[in-house]
């Protein structure tokens, strides 16, 4: 068994997808704005609230040229230095504990992604019942150990992370004493496409590592996120934003409200779904029954009268005789008078 629980939330293919509402820097530098987003992701039904820990200086240089400077026409944050984007998109470590107990005092738990070990530590001081890695980091095998320590579940995205580079870093995880552990398949584009999604992955994953398994979900919609716990996913993330007009680092890729859900309805649908292997009727069916074709008398009959294609029908409803056993009865009498609209039985039959 690999199912556990992050505060009190059972996580594993026994309960319903849990759901992550990734805040990024979509607060646009606004506790307001930030707090916000917490109490839309309450109300849509999302099961926790997820942070990034970090300033620019833990994750970068404050240099503006070569490779510290985005140029890629195709990314949605070219023209900006990494540290002025990481400056941008952060997180007030000072925000961390009025967000965190605005998502407990709305029923949420909260968590967070570090990035550095300041981070870690500062996330301890808070209690987290859970860590994050993101896929940037997952390779990062000492991160990964300094977290892993913690004892607290870990969820890590293996987004560009060869089957190689995740057998190291769930190994790292492990030895490092994680006991509960999250694989989500992620592909780090933003957005990503459907078709550059591969959620069959999913339980390969699972197979592999034996952990639980999920998907960061950096696709537009929820038609992904359906597909992927369809596929076992028991673990669900996706950024989230009041309103991707109003802009953010991840705004363009993120659910609003209406959105995050149906996430959550549409994941649980999913989820129950799934079910077992089964055959035959099930006890929901079982009044259905009565809607099969029979075989029914549609002519009154003398007795002794024989059964034919004229007087003898598969029809609605099911009360009857099987439809197979047609051409066994026809020629076959009638042992007694049989009124039009009677169905048939073989205590009728001669």
């Amino acid at each position: 068994m690999t199912s556990f629980k992050i505060g009190n939330r059972s996580i594993g293919a026994d309960a319903p997808p849990f759901i992550i509402a990734e805040m990024s820097g979509n607060h646009n530098q606004s506790l307001e704005v930030a707090l916000q987003i917490v109490d839309a992701a309450a109300k849509a039904g999302a099961h926790a609230l997820k942070l990034q820990t970090y300033t620019a200086e833990t994750m970068t240089l404050d240099l503006s040229e070569g490779e510290f400077f985005i140029k890629d026409p195709d990314s949605l944050w070219a023209g900006s230095s990494l540290y002025a984007l990481y400056e941008k998109a952060h997180t007030p470590w000072e925000w961390h504990a009025p967000i965190f107990a605005r998502a407990k005092e709305l029923g949420m738990l909260a968590f967070s992604t570090p990035f550095d070990d300041t981070a870690v530590d500062f996330l301890e001081s808070l209690d987290v019942p859970a860590y994050k890695i993101a896929s940037f980091e997952n390779t990062d095998l000492p991160l990964i150990r300094r977290v892993a320590a913690t004892g607290k579940p870990l969820i890590i995205s293996t987004g560009m992370a060869s089957i190689a580079e995740l057998d190291e870093t769930v190994r790292a995880a492990r030895e490092a004493g994680c006991k509960d552990l999250v694989l989500l398949k992620c592909t780090s584009t933003y957005p990503a496409t459907p078709a550059n999604s591969n959620v069959r992955t999913i339980p390969h994953l699972r197979e592999l590592f034996g952990c639980e398994v999920g998907l960061s979900d950096h696709s537009m919609g929820v038609g992904v996120s359906v597909a992927a716990v369809a596929q076992g996913a028991t673990v669900v993330e996706k950024h989230f934003t009041l309103d991707r007009s109003a802009g953010g680092v991840d705004a363009s890729f993120s659910l609003e409200p209406a959105e995050l859900a149906s996430l959550v309805i549409e994941t649980e649908r999913a989820w129950q779904a799934m079910g077992r292997v089964h055959y035959g009727v099930t006890d929901a069916e079982r009044k259905s029954l009565v809607y099969r074709r029979s075989l029914y008398v549609t002519q009154d009959m003398a007795a002794g009268e024989p059964f034919t294609v004229d007087n003898l029908r598969a029809i609605r409803p099911g009360l009857g005789l099987a439809p197979k056993h047609t051409e066994t009865l026809l020629g076959r009498r009638a042992r007694q008078a049989i009124p039009r609209g009677t169905p048939l039985d073989w205590s009728l039959v001669e």
